[in-house]
Formats: structure tokens, C-alpha cells, sequence
């Protein structure tokens, strides 16, 4: 009788054990995260020339066109979710500087400064689709990941953003390359246009001091015209309040039928950081455009010269996510590219910002 009733109960509970054992070996599903950062900036720029009633603003860069006048910069949220391998991202953001750094879009669709797709098969490649900020250049979109509030003419005139697809390559901690293919440099959408190449190449010492990437973009563009951008960038860190960056770049153009040009420029910058609560940079750069390369789209060139500007800016964090930046700015052009307050031509003009940049 015992062994009929041991019997009985190893019948019932054995279902629900198998059942159990299962259940201990299933995979726990990954965590979801989610994070919102953002940022608000806004700035004061006096250019001394103060050329009065007239629209003569002295500024041949981005983001920062205007003159005796209070600008908002840009109004920016960003959002980041991952789940497992996979992740997306939505970066926005509202005023001239998003407007201008979408300047091939109309509508809400200028808001759009970054929206993608990861997918990460392995801890040593992502994959990447959607539209997403270049990986030319030194300098970048957000302010305060910059510590000069004006841009730079190598980024003004070099690529915003990439729609397309890209792969990121980890070969060791410290090594890897990236290789994409996109729409015509900053184009959303381009579907009857042939697609442009993107790929780099970082590398960086063992202790962390010294950084390099090797850049490239180029395809054809709407135009016909075919384009080829080189592109390095250097980072090295003496000390902990002390950093170096340089970014050298060269662009090739040939029109479609026509004879092939180029422009270029090189820029260092000097980081430096005496206390937590202040630092400044110093950036000197020189930018040539001889030939008048760069045009406004009507072929009319828009920087039929050379220019070598330097820029002083302070960095004063009184409270944690705000930098206060006071900036002066020289630019000295080889030939009279710019204006007296009387509008004749002048082969220099100097300008002061007052910067504020929240960023959470």
C-alpha cells in the first residue's frame, strides 16, 4: 500500500518538477534601459567691425550668424533605449543651430539631428542604420561637447550628418576600424542618387594618451559632382589639466565633366584646465579655399580664400551641467573678405561671444 501511494505522488509531482527544471534553465530576458539627456544653450555675438544697419555679420561659420543680437542656439533632448543587442536612439533638436545643421530639410524633419538603429551581435561589432552625426572632424554638433562655442571653418564646410549603414569594428581595446555606406552627405533621403563610402580607422596607446583617427567620406553627390574627403584627427593628454587636439583635413572635388580641386585646413587646440570650475582653449586654425571650391549652390564661391582665425574661450562652470563661455575670435583672410563698419573690404575682423550651456 505504501509503494502504490509513493507511486501516486512521484506521478503528480513529477510534471511539475520537469516543469521547474525547465524554467531554471531558461535565459533571463535582457534589461530594458532607457536615458534622456539634453541641453539649452544660448549666446551674445558682438563683431567689432559693428557694422550698423546693415545685415553684415563678419561670420563665414556655422551656428553662429548673427551681430549685437540675443540667439537662441539650440533647445536639444536625446533619447537612448537598449534592450539586449539591440538598441535605438532619437536625438532632436529645436533652433538655428539644429536648423542649420539640417539645412537639406524642411518641416519637423530639421528637428531630427540623429535617429538609428544598433544592433550589437557581439561585444566587438555593432551595426548602426538611421540618420547619425559624421565621424569627420574634431569638433561637434552639441556645444557642450565642444570647448569653443564658434565653429571651426573645417567643420562648417566638411559633413553634418550620414543616413545609411555602418559597421563598428572593436579588434582590441584600444584598435578598431568603421566601414558604412550613405546617402550624399547630409541628405535624409536621396533614392535615385548613387551612395557614398564612409570609413575610419582608431588606434590609441595603451595608458590612454594618444588617439588617432584616420577619416574618410566620398561618393557622388546630387550634382554629379564626385567628392573625396581625407580627414585626421590627433588627441593627446599631457596631464589631467592639460590636453592636446589637432584635426587636419583635405577635400578633393570634381564636377562632373569638369577639372578636379580641392581645399583643406588644419587646426590645433590647446585644452586647458587650471581648477574644476575654470578652463579655456586656445584654437588655431588655418583654412584655404584658393580656388573657390566651396560655393552656395548657385556657384557663386563662398570662400574664395585663405583664412587662419584664432579663438580664446573661457570655461567657467560656477554649478554642475552650466559652462559660462566668454569668447574672443580673430579672423585674418589673405585677400578682403570681410567688412568695416562703412562696408569697404577688409582683410580682418575680430568678434566677442558671451555663451551659456546647460546640459542634463
Amino acid at each position: 500500500m505504501l509503494r502504490k501511494i509513493m507511486t501516486l505522488a512521484t506521478i503528480v509531482v513529477a510534471p511539475f518538477t520537469i516543469a521547474f527544471s525547465q524554467d531554471s534553465t531558461k535565459t533571463e530576458e535582457p534589461a530594458k534601459t532607457t536615458t534622456i539627456t539634453g541641453s539649452v544653450d544660448v549666446y551674445y555675438r558682438y563683431n567689432f567691425a559693428n557694422a550698423k544697419g546693415s545685415l553684415v555679420t563678419n561670420n563665414a561659420t556655422s551656428f553662429t550668424n548673427s551681430h549685437n543680437s540675443f540667439e537662441l542656439g539650440m533647445a536639444s533632448v536625446k533619447v537612448a533605449h537598449s534592450f539586449g543587442k539591440i538598441g535605438a536612439v532619437l536625438d532632436l533638436g529645436f533652433g538655428s543651430r539644429a536648423k542649420e545643421f539640417s539645412y537639406n530639410e524642411t518641416g519637423i524633419t530639421q528637428a531630427v539631428k540623429q535617429a538609428y538603429l544598433t544592433y550589437a551581435p557581439s561585444s566587438k561589432v555593432t551595426f548602426t542604420m538611421g540618420k547619425f552625426a559624421t565621424h569627420v572632424g574634431y569638433e561637434l554638433l552639441d556645444p557642450q561637447l565642444n570647448r569653443n562655442y564658434s565653429m571651426s571653418y573645417m567643420f562648417s564646410y566638411g559633413p553634418f550628418s550620414h543616413t545609411g549603414l555602418k559597421m563598428d569594428v572593436a579588434l582590441t581595446s584600444s584598435i578598431g576600424f568603421m566601414v558604412g555606406v550613405a546617402n550624399p552627405t547630409d541628405y535624409i533621403s536621396a533614392p535615385f542618387e548613387k551612395k557614398f563610402f564612409l570609413a575610419q580607422f582608431h588606434a590609441g596607446t595603451a595608458n590612454g594618451k594618444l588617439t588617432g583617427y584616420l577619416n574618410y567620406v566620398g561618393g557622388k553627390d546630387t550634382a554629379g559632382t564626385t567628392q573625396n574627403q581625407l580627414d585626421l584627427v590627433l588627441i593627446g593628454k599631457v596631464s589631467d589639466k592639460f590636453s592636446v587636439g589637432a584635426n587636419g583635413t583635405v577635400k578633393f572635388v570634381k564636377p562632373d565633366g569638369g577639372s578636379s580641386n580641392s581645399w583643406g585646413g588644419a587646426a590645433i587646440y590647446l585644452n586647458a584646465d587650471p581648477t574644476e570650475k575654470v578652463g579655456f582653449t586656445v584654437r588655431g586654425e588655418y583654412f584655404a579655399d584658393k580656388k573657390g571650391v566651396i560655393s552656395d549652390g548657385f556657384g557663386n564661391p563662398l570662400l574664395p580664400t585663405s583664412v587662419f582665425e584664432g579663438t580664446l574661450t573661457l570655461n567657467i562652470k560656477p554649478v554642475a551641467g552650466l559652462t559660462i563661455m566668454p569668447e574672443l575670435r580673430f579672423d585674418s583672410a589673405k585677400e578682403n573678405y570681410f567688412l568695416k563698419h562703412d562696408g569697404t573690404g577688409s582683410k580682418g575682423t575680430g568678434s566677442f561671444i558671451l555663451a551659456a550651456v546647460y546640459s542634463f
